[in-house]
């Protein structure tokens, strides 16, 4: 009888445990995902690529909602001849609602860290540092890929075209699972 009591004392727990709306906690982890836009000179937004980072620290449990888009400081036609000043772009959620989200990572909070550290010294560079063809959004989300075990390259044909390079980048690390957009 008492293994039978000790059973219905672990459910009738558990049932309370439902109904009050307590649970466990989750698993901590933090997420990347990888963004773009398609853009159009038409529009004022040209195309481009940004990462995003959602979750929960492991170590800490402190929540994490951060992304990061390394663009020109002014859009110009400067940026055609050579390296421009550089900033870092930070997306509000509804300009994020309009992108493609081509593919998600789990990372550990060391990555996390080095995603940090990686976005700050892009930020940080003295001078001018943006370069269409050498330094660009790409490049600098090629980097984050990197931090996360990605292959990343980085085809001249593709360095205007967030969207088909993280398409490519998608077909060059299959276990993404990600599909074409």
């Amino acid at each position: 009888m008492s293994r039978l009591n000790a059973a219905l004392r672990l459910l009738s727990l558990t049932l309370a445990m439902i109904l009050s709306g307590w649970s466990l906690p989750a698993a901590a982890e933090v997420k990347m995902s990888f963004h773009s836009f398609n853009g159009s000179v038409l529009f004022g937004r040209y195309p481009h690529a940004f990462v995003r980072l959602k979750g929960t620290m492991k170590a800490t449990g402190k929540a994490v909602d951060e992304n990061y888009g390394f663009t020109a400081k002014k859009v110009s036609t400067a940026i055609l001849r050579g390296p421009v000043e550089h900033d870092i772009l930070i997306e509000d959620e509804k300009y994020m609602k309009k992108t493609n989200v081509h593919f998600t990572v789990t990372l550990t909070d060391a990555q996390v860290e080095q995603v940090r550290a990686t976005m700050r010294e892009w930020r940080d560079a003295p001078g001018k540092y943006y370069d269409l063809e050498k330094r660009n959004c790409i490049h600098f989300v090629g980097a984050m890929a990197q931090i996360a075990g990605l292959k990343v390259d980085y085809p001249k044909k593709m360095l205007r075209r967030p969207k088909k390079w993280l398409n490519y980048i998608s077909e060059k690390n299959p276990d993404l699972g990600a599909k074409k957009i």
